[in-house]
């Protein structure tokens, strides 16, 4: 494929090869171009570093395609439940990938939505949380979620009757937004703080459209927004996720892959932002795989991960790279 053949042009040693790894957000689907299932996975988890689990989060994956449209997402959980049941089986080694399963409902549906979480719970014992995703932007240059959110969603009345369904059932809530979005899952997380919501990809900041060029402004105004909403105690942080196009930086037009010191050097301050924020008790790497993909090979990402914690203790590697993500997701 040529998209492995490009990616494969950076090699690298694997930095601490036996730290076990939680990768909590990775996505699952059969896209005739450009599949990413659980062969794809196991290649990509099993390239060098140690990642024994997984968390998959949901990207509009075998929907069922007859039913009521509110429970159509339900086929998502069905289909990754029987991926998870595969690696359980033990036959493809050690790991236990999407041990976790995030999925979609639609929360504007108000208190209705209750009844689609129920039938996700039902179908499967690792079902843990939804996303419905609010990245949101007014630029024709700036793809909208495939939820189709609308301005200001997060604030909905009827959005946030929806909202209260997950934390009658101990459910999480995926907040993937943009950058400029951040201060209204600010206020998502003070109005609930009983419910744990985890802050996906740094709130995307974006670098693309009417944001290129202007990348100091809004890491500034970023820094801010994200230290107010790391009061919330409610609110875990994934650290991962900003090498996608919309990010800005621009690696998926090179001749070559990013090296793990170029991802570092792009992307590091927003880590180290993160982590000093929220602690390592609630911030998790992640991969954002297949997506990330475009710009970075799989153990290059984990190997700039891993540069950039490397002044760490022992045990806020073990939170960063593992356990934080198996107190958010509830994982064995």
């Amino acid at each position: 494929m040529a998209r492995q053949a490009w990616l494969d042009q950076v090699q690298e040693d694997i930095l601490e090869p036996d730290l076990p790894i939680c990768d909590p957000h990775h996505h699952l689907w059969d896209d005739n171009d450009n599949p990413y299932l659980l062969p794809q996975l196991l290649a990509d988890t099993g390239s060098g570093h140690n990642v024994v689990s997984t968390v998959f989060v949901e990207c509009a994956s075998m929907y069922r395609a007859d039913g009521p449209e509110a429970m159509k997402p339900v086929g998502e959980t069905e289909f990754v439940n029987g991926i998870a049941a595969m690696t359980a089986s033990g036959r493809y080694g050690a790991i236990r990938a999407c041990a976790g399963i995030v999925s979609f409902a639609d929360l504007n549906l108000g208190t209705a939505v209750g009844e689609v979480l129920d039938e996700h719970m039902r179908l499967s014992r690792r079902f843990r949380g939804i996303r419905h995703a609010a990245s949101w932007d007014a630029s024709d240059q700036v793809r909208n979620a495939h939820t189709k959110p609308f301005q200001h969603m997060l604030a909905d009345s009827t959005f946030r009757q929806g909202f209260a369904e997950l934390g009658k059932r101990g459910l999480s809530f995926e907040g993937w937004l943009y950058h400029h979005q951040i201060p209204e899952l600010t206020d998502l997380a003070r109005a609930f703080p009983d419910t744990t919501i985890i802050f996906n990809h740094f709130g995307g900041p974006l670098g693309i459209g009417p944001y290129e060029g202007r990348r100091e402004e809004i890491f500034a105004q970023w820094c801010r927004d994200v230290a107010e909403l790391a009061t919330c105690q409610n609110v875990y942080a994934k650290l991962g996720g900003i090498v996608m196009p919309i990010n800005g930086f621009g690696f998926h037009k090179a001749d070559r892959p990013a090296t793990s010191d170029e991802v570092v050097a792009a992307t590091g301050r927003y880590h180290r932002h993160a982590i000093e924020c929220f602690g390592a008790a609630r911030c998790m790497f992640e991969s954002n795989f297949p997506v990330d993909r475009q710009s970075v090979s799989y153990p290059v990402l984990w190997n700039a991960f891993k540069k950039i914690a490397a002044g760490a203790s022992a045990g806020e590697k073990a939170d960063l790279f593992h356990d934080t993500a198996h107190r958010a997701y509830r994982l064995a």
